[in-house]
């Protein structure tokens, strides 16, 4: 957990990883500790593999505008690594960039995996994360999108224990079994950054 007042995140994705769960977790622990929150979202052609993207602003003091300015991001999160880069505009000189290795190929030109992966690395600090191998562990490759939120945990300006809580409240409707991988994945995620 970073010890700062505010932060500014891209999330970013395809339709169907969950965004909108990562989004929905990080929000609920930052309102719980007394920040502001706002949060823009960007919608493609989600139902059908589009790219998603969030703005999510949190801040101790008063936030203006919904949307981050390019160059200001301190994190860009992403479940995908084409989408990782579409955004890197966005990402603040230092800021931090967190991304799946995992890409999803929903496009018939879509980039080497390889070439991307090393145009990740290139970012100077950037973690990426085999997240899908780790969702399989925890129990279910639907999981992804909590192993990516595992592995920026410690670089949120909220607390890893309001971020389980809130994984608690969002999978504990869904049963004990996904609930459990969940958790799991987070952990597994958050392990895999440090």
């Amino acid at each position: 957990m970073t010890t700062s007042r505010k932060q500014d995140i891209i999330l970013a994705g395809v339709g169907g990883q969950g965004i909108l769960s990562i989004a929905f977790v990080i929000d609920s622990a930052a309102l719980k500790e007394g920040f502001n929150v706002k949060q823009a979202e960007v919608h493609g052609m989600a139902q059908r593999g589009g790219a998603v993207q969030s703005h999510l602003r949190l801040s101790k003091d008063r936030i203006y505008s919904d949307l981050i300015p390019r160059g200001e991001a301190d994190l860009i999160l992403s479940v995908e690594p084409l989408e990782a880069l579409r955004y890197l505009d966005f990402l603040r000189p230092g800021g931090k960039l967190i991304t799946s290795s995992t890409p999803f190929v929903n496009i018939p030109d879509y980039p080497d995996k390889d070439a991307l992966i090393g145009q990740v690395r290139r970012v100077p600090g950037s973690v990426v994360i085999d997240s899908e191998a780790l969702a399989k562990e925890a129990g279910t490759s639907k999981a992804q999108n909590t192993v990516m939120l595992g592995a920026a945990a410690k670089d949120l300006v909220v607390g890893e224990d309001g971020l389980r809580e809130f994984i608690r409240v969002l999978f504990a409707p869904r049963g004990e079994k996904i609930l459990e991988s969940n958790l799991k994945a987070f952990e597994l995620g958050r392990r895999a950054a440090l």
